[in-house]
């Protein structure tokens, strides 16, 4: 998460840094939005050897299903079925991120009796 004054393709640059420092290399495969194009593609492959595929809409006006982009459109879905989550109620950062850590124990612990 990061302020809205910084550009996407900027911020991503962080984003994968994290995701390193967290992760070592579970990780290989990272899908990004259209929006991420440029040089953040090589530079992930030179710094960490993550592939990034580029999910990118073929015809503007036509709905279609984008692959794993679903994936992320239903973790915000069921992120917002979290009464506390469904609007921006969290002034800083740290509670917000504790409310995603409950939503998602409180919807496991529901699924898993």
């Amino acid at each position: 998460m990061h302020s809205a004054a910084i550009q996407d393709r900027v911020a991503a640059r962080a984003v994968l840094m994290r995701l390193f420092c967290r992760f070592d290399t579970t990780a290989a495969k990272v899908y990004a939005d259209g929006g991420y194009t440029g040089t953040l593609i090589d530079w992930a492959k030179k710094m960490f050897g993550y592939k990034v595929e580029v999910v990118k809409r073929d015809e503007q006006h036509l709905f279609r299903v984008l692959p794993k982009r679903w994936i992320v459109e239903r973790t915000f879905e069921w992120l917002n079925w979290s009464r506390r989550l469904s609007k921006g109620y969290e002034v800083r950062r740290c509670s917000a991120e504790a409310m995603i850590y409950i939503a998602f124990a409180h919807m496991l612990l529901r699924r898993f009796p």
